[in-house]
């Protein structure tokens, strides 16, 4: 469950941010099909990744997980 929410918060934030999921992912470094995968939360992100999707989209992890 805790994967969905992220899952759904990372989303939230991307399209809160005006990016598509295409630009988010070449801005992450990742494929848009593991950006597709961890967006529906059947891929959990590690912590790299996480943190490069915070710094694209101008926030912290703390705000992308949540704690």
């Amino acid at each position: 469950m805790e994967n969905l929410q992220l899952a759904q918060r990372i989303r939230a934030f991307r399209k809160l941010k005006g990016f598509t999921q295409q630009e988010l992912s070449a801005g992450c470094g990742i494929s848009l099909a593991v950006l597709g995968a961890i967006e529906r939360g059947n891929r959990r992100a590690d912590e790299q990744t996480l943190a490069k999707i915070a710094e694209v989209l101008n926030i912290t992890v703390r705000e992308l997980t949540n704690e």
